[in-house]
């Protein structure tokens, strides 16, 4: 059987169920039990980045039409279990698997209670995110896109921190008033055009007036994924609330479906609203990058400020998909898998610290270049990463989506070039808080480096951001077609709209 014939997609679904089912037998709160719990899940992790790996290997570069597509009637005639993965999917796919087993790993010692519930919580989670990314059938996307908040309000809930109850309430609310608007919208759609398929609604023209609410109606909610300000508040709640893990994979790939809902949805069902209504994001864009980095630089909690920056990253992703040229989408793209793997990684920096000491206040630190040399090298690297230091991840995305932006707006490309002046500022600041200074507080100095653990856990995340940072073209490579498929529809719509409006006239 060919690559492209075999089921992988179903797989990377029912492979983290399996062991999810498997570690639901395990015994109660027993030693074994738990070591066992962590055992499967971090195999079952594996298997399934193993699992992407072949799929990204099978994958073909020079097409845009969708790949390893599975179809099978689901619900009544139209309804159906359809997945599929082009050039932009399948990279998120693959940062989901790649991000899942550090979760695994940073939640070895840190998580005591309930540890079978955990594992299950997360790989639940893990195909349900996969999910969201491989759907071809807009309510099976609608379906995967808000189950994700289960498992998400249930680690944040049961392990998170001393408000976790607040946070996590917080975080389903936002997330839920948003998803009511996009469901009326999808709703609408399939009366319309009578399919639920994406590819089928990504080629059906809807009515100019009409297209303006449906853009709105998702605007809602993947603003909310994303976050745009104003409706980014839940965010350093949720983050300072949950555990190391589920704050890696909420700034990792929950944050991302936002931007991808806009590649998959916006602009290629929407292209007139989304061309009317640029300025919108242009705005929201532009506040978010500026303001959150100001009060990024007021934080006195280095999850909090962590979770501000991460705001300010989603708005370059933003300005850089409604640039609507490709070097702007792919330069969002590389900035949402860039910024995934970064924030991560500097999550874990924090999840580190905070396991010897336990405390996120920067003042309780200082002088960690002393007694934790290997740590403080590792931090360096993923602040300058988050920098958009060049040689690192951060800049090719970050480079890309400033040129593209200065072709749609020089005024826009300049304004959001002080976020990343400000973005220096308040990283720079918080690792010479940290890192350097005296070295005067008595368990602070007892504090030992990184244990054999959390060295091989940061290895593969700092090769990463090096090998995106010297050879982008490993991953730029993969979305080129569709990109410029998807631009080349997005301009003759517009072009067309453009022609019928002035002949109208």
């Amino acid at each position: 059987m060919a690559m492209s014939e075999m089921p992988l997609l179903s797989w990377l679904l029912i492979i983290p169920l399996i062991g999810a089912l498997f570690i639901l037998f395990q015994p109660n709160d027993s030693e074994i039990g738990k070591r066992n719990a962590r055992l499967v899940a971090f195999f079952v992790t594996i298997v399934n980045f193993v699992v992407s790996l072949a799929l990204w290997a099978g994958f073909d570069e020079t097409t845009a039409d969708f790949q390893f597509v599975e179809h099978m009637p689901w619900i009544g005639n139209n309804i159906a279990y359809h997945l599929g993965v082009d050039g932009i999917s399948v990279l998120f796919v693959i940062l989901t698997t790649f991000i899942m087993p550090f979760c695994i790993v940073a939640s070895w010692n840190s998580v005591e209670k309930r540890v079978k519930e955990y594992m299950v919580a997360f790989l639940v989670l893990e195909t349900l995110m996969i999910g969201v990314f491989v759907s071809l059938d807009i309510f099976l996307f609608y379906i995967f896109f808000e189950a994700v908040l289960i498992p998400m309000f249930l680690i944040i809930g049961i392990w998170g921190g001393p408000r976790r109850i607040y946070a996590s309430y917080k975080l389903f609310l936002y997330t839920l008033l948003g998803s009511v608007l996009m469901l009326v919208a999808v709703l609408y759609m399939y009366n319309v055009a009578d399919t639920s398929s994406i590819p089928e609604l990504m080629t059906y023209y809807f009515n100019a007036d009409v297209q303006t609410w449906l853009w709105l109606a998702f605007f809602a909610s993947f603003a909310v994924k994303m976050p745009m300000w104003p409706v980014h508040t839940w965010l350093p709640d949720a983050h300072v609330e949950a555990p190391t893990a589920g704050s890696v994979i909420l700034a990792g790939v929950l944050l991302k479906m936002g931007g991808y809902g806009f590649l998959r949805f916006s602009l290629p069902m929407f292209p007139i609203a989304s061309h009317e209504l640029a300025w919108l994001i242009f705005a929201l864009s532009l506040i978010a990058v500026v303001y959150t980095s100001l009060i990024a630089l007021a934080q006195e909690d280095m999850k909090k400020l962590i979770a501000y920056s991460s705001v300010a990253h989603m708005g370059f992703v933003t300005i850089g998909i409604f640039a609507f040229n490709v070097q702007g989408i792919e330069g969002a793209i590389y900035q949402m898998l860039s910024h995934g793997i970064v924030s991560g990684a500097l999550f874990l920096c924090v999840g580190v610290v905070y396991d010897r000491l336990h405390t996120r206040e920067i003042s309780r630190y200082g002088g960690l270049v002393n007694n934790m040399p290997l740590y403080a090298r590792v931090f360096m690297i993923m602040m300058l990463a988050s920098v958009g230091l060049p040689g690192t991840s951060g800049f090719v995305g970050e480079f890309l989506v400033f040129v593209g932006v200065y072709e749609a707006s020089s005024t826009v490309a300049f304004i959001a070039l002080s976020g990343v002046i400000l973005g220096a500022a308040y990283m720079l600041y918080l690792y010479r808080r940290i890192v350097f200074g005296e070295l005067d507080k008595d368990d602070t100095a007892k504090m030992k480096d990184m244990d054999p653990r959390e060295r091989l856990m940061f290895a593969p995340l700092v090769v990463m951001v090096f090998w995106m940072g010297v050879y982008p073209p490993t991953f730029l490579n993969s979305m080129e077609v569709s990109v410029e498929n998807l631009i080349e529809r997005f301009n003759s719509r517009v072009e067309q709209h453009a022609q019928s409006v002035g002949a109208g006239e």
